[in-house]
């Protein structure tokens, strides 16, 4: 683990709030009055899978460098591990491990506080996966994860593009979705009962049952759209990316639009009391502050 600073323009949180509206945020009844949408880091090649810890703090990957960044709520960005294996979404359990999608070495691994990394799944049937991409975990512990394949797609280790479970003691793999063209983000809700899976190849959300021993039912279409990442705030409404944040309601209304200055890839609830929405989007790392609370 470095904790060096990194040469890079960081924003505190408080200098997030109390801002003047701007056009880049419509309909404002999720985000906090005269919040704006702030670049709190920049300088990396391509973030993705915004984490936040127990106190707040947002931990991010670069996934074209190979690193995992973490952006405390004063300001400063340090590099939290190196040689990432290409880590891609992140999701910390409840003992504080990051948990973590090492796409380029195809596995789902567990990294403690002090940044060493413990391999949790590699393999399914024998054969490596494709890439791991985006994770939820259950509240009993339970791990989901979608394993896409972005880049070069001749000879797949697998046979197409999944979503998988991994059980709470770590002994049971399971596919859980099979027919996805190409998954990717996912989360789930408080409660454990119901999963959402974007199909980003068909640009269509679905969202599941999630039943006692992992697997899923009830497929239903949630939205015709596709997500990178996504994440859900107290009210249950859904936050999708593409070329702007769109959020959903629980039963599929757009409701909101927050723009950012570029492409977002994912999105997660951080700071203190978790009412900021943190954006990894290309090149930076993006903030706004909302009225709501995420999860």
């Amino acid at each position: 683990m470095n904790t060096k600073s990194c040469c890079l323009a960081v924003v505190s949180v408080a200098a997030i709030i109390g801002c003047e509206t701007q056009p880049g945020v419509r309909n404002l009844a999720i985000v906090a009055p005269g919040a704006t949408v702030q670049k709190v880091a920049g300088g990396f090649k391509f973030t993705e899978g915004p984490a936040a810890d127990v106190r707040g703090n947002i931990f991010f990957t670069d996934i074209p460098n190979s690193r995992i960044h973490k952006w405390l709520l004063e300001g400063t960005v340090s590099t939290f591990l190196e040689n990432s294996d290409g880590a891609n979404g992140l999701f910390f359990d409840r003992n504080g491990n990051l948990l973590a999608c090492a796409g380029g070495m195809g596995r789902l691994v567990s990294i403690d506080p002090r940044g060493r990394v413990r391999v949790l799944a590699e393999k399914y049937e024998g054969k490596p996966f494709n890439s791991p991409n985006d994770l939820w975990q259950h509240p009993r512990g339970g791990i989901y994860f979608t394993d896409p394949r972005y880049g070069e797609r001749e000879n797949l280790p697998q046979d197409g593009e999944h979503v998988y479970y991994l059980s709470s003691d770590r002994e049971r793999l399971i596919r859980v979705i099979d027919d996805m063209v190409r998954p990717n983000g996912l989360i789930g809700t408080r409660d454990g009962k119901l999963l959402y899976v974007a199909d980003h190849g068909a640009n269509k959300t679905y969202v599941y049952k999630i039943n006692s021993d992992g697997t899923l039912s009830d497929k239903k279409l949630f939205v015709p759209q596709g997500s990178d990442g996504m994440t859900m705030d107290e009210r249950g409404n859904v936050y999708l990316t593409a070329a702007a944040v769109v959020v959903y309601d629980a039963e599929g209304s757009r409701i909101h639009t927050i723009d950012v200055p570029e492409r977002p890839s994912n999105v997660c609830f951080g700071d203190r009391d978790k009412r900021t929405l943190f954006i990894t989007a290309r090149t930076s790392l993006y903030a706004v502050r909302m009225q709501v609370k995420g999860l």
